[in-house]
């Protein structure tokens, strides 16, 4: 099989590389296209020194048609304005005293805004190019750019997050029970999802979990919402809700860390790009991840009393390991379920059918189908039907490229909630980002 990753200069290639060389996956061949050579020749020069000849053929691919051509599968996992960007959504946002992060609240839809144009331009060239390819889409904000993508490719694009499988997987650490002796009943929109039921031998055991204050205490997530909440939710929530449940927590812990998560991410990379060409380029790239992954969502630890991540977490598997066996189950028909990100059919109540929510899923050789997940509980369900208001409200924009509609889509988003300051959160990000400029050209 063939296998093209766009955005192929993007700092996690790697481990998509080293998990097709570990797990005999069928892809003989991965092909690299990115807008950006250096970072290209960057990540060449790890996959060079850590695989050792092993795995698939490497081609690096300057031509998007080029790239896509006879591919069976494509990973998209852009990133529109790079790092600078991402700074500009979160600085754009905090100055208006409001939340700034790449994928909720303002900053992901800044994001959005610029990113389904050209989301929307790849769909297009793989049904060109690709007819026969199946799109797995990485790119942030992932529920919004998948939803773009499937108003050209239908149910060929499937989006991917690593989020529901890492809470998963601590749950039932915590539960002291194995992933696969356990159903776990999630649903939501990415980043906007909640654990409801954990099923073992057919007897839900998230009661348990929720009575035990030491063994609810043990994750990441019993630290960061604490244990009232959560028992007063009576569900365990994505940790990303830490910003719509703590939201002035995670704010003022924000504004004062040393650096956003961009700046950091932006600093980190610059270095790691600019000096992995001088040698040990495999040593130089696990050093970065390690601390990358390390500090992930630090901000809102810090504020929550969390403390550090636990080491379990920080094997950087996630991504690409869900995008691998998503390949492989629609490759060999295996029929296995993964939380994925579709269009909802009858899914999740009170969204249409082609809404794209984050449910369990059934992947065989026809693609990825959404299993039922009934009603979500009055408040987040009001809460998942206000964020996809917004996520469409930025698909028209982008779309249409009105800057009315833009402001529109920040305005209305329940993080936002005000038009005067959307007005100049907008207005900032088009000073900034000639990327935006030339998406939003019309009042």
């Amino acid at each position: 099989m063939r296998l093209t990753i766009l955005g192929g200069g993007g700092f996690r290639v790697p481990l998509v590389h080293s998990a097709l060389t570990d797990e005999g996956s069928g892809v003989d061949a991965v092909v690299l296209h990115d807008t950006d050579p250096e970072r290209v020749r960057a990540v060449r020069a790890v996959l060079d020194d850590t695989a050792g000849g092993r795995g698939p053929e490497v081609v690096v691919e300057d031509d998007l048609g080029a790239a896509l051509d006879g591919t069976d599968f494509v990973f998209s996992a852009i990133r529109v304005g790079g790092l600078r960007g991402r700074v500009c959504d979160e600085r754009s946002a905090l100055a208006e005293g409001m939340l700034g992060q790449e994928t909720t609240g303002a900053g992901g839809i800044c994001y959005g805004l610029r990113t389904v144009p050209v989301a929307r331009r790849i769909a297009a060239a793989v049904r060109e190019h690709a007819p026969q390819a199946w799109v797995i889409n990485f790119t942030n904000p992932a529920g919004m750019v998948t939803e773009a993508m499937s108003q050209i490719l239908g149910d060929r694009v499937i989006g991917i997050c690593d989020s529901p499988v890492g809470l998963f997987r601590r749950v039932a650490r915590a539960l002291d029970v194995g992933m696969d002796d356990a159903w776990f009943d999630y649903a939501g929109l990415n980043h906007l999802g909640w654990l409801r039921r954990v099923l073992v031998d057919g007897r839900d055991v998230l009661p348990d979990l929720l009575a035990d204050t030491d063994a609810l205490t043990s994750f990441e997530e019993g630290k960061l919402f604490g244990v009232e909440w959560l028992r007063t939710l009576g569900a365990i929530p994505n940790e990303y809700l830490y910003y719509y449940y703590f939201t002035q927590d995670a704010i003022t812990s924000i504004e004062e860390a040393e650096a956003t998560r961009g700046e950091f991410l932006l600093r980190q990379q610059e270095g790691f790009y600019r000096e992995v060409g001088e040698g040990d380029a495999a040593a130089r790239w696990d050093r970065t991840r390690q601390e990358r992954e390390a500090t992930y969502m630090a901000e809102s630890r810090e504020a929550s009393g969390a403390g550090s991540r636990d080491s379990a977490d920080l094997d950087g598997g996630g991504y690409d390991r869900v995008a691998l066996a998503l390949m492989r189950a629609i490759a060999a028909d295996e029929q296995v379920r993964l939380v994925l990100n579709v269009r909802n059919r009858s899914a999740l109540a009170g969204l249409d059918a082609d809404a794209v929510v984050e449910v369990p899923c059934v992947v065989g050789r026809n693609g990825a189908h959404p299993l039922a997940a009934g009603a979500l509980e009055p408040s987040a369900s009001a809460l998942v039907s206000s964020v996809k208001a917004a996520e469409r409200a930025t698909i028209e924009a982008a779309t249409t490229g009105s800057r009315a509609a833009a402001v529109k889509a920040l305005a209305i988003h329940p993080l936002v909630g005000s038009v005067h300051a959307a007005e100049r959160i907008l207005q900032r990000e088009l000073d900034a980002l000639p990327e935006l400029r030339s998406v939003l050209t019309q009042p």
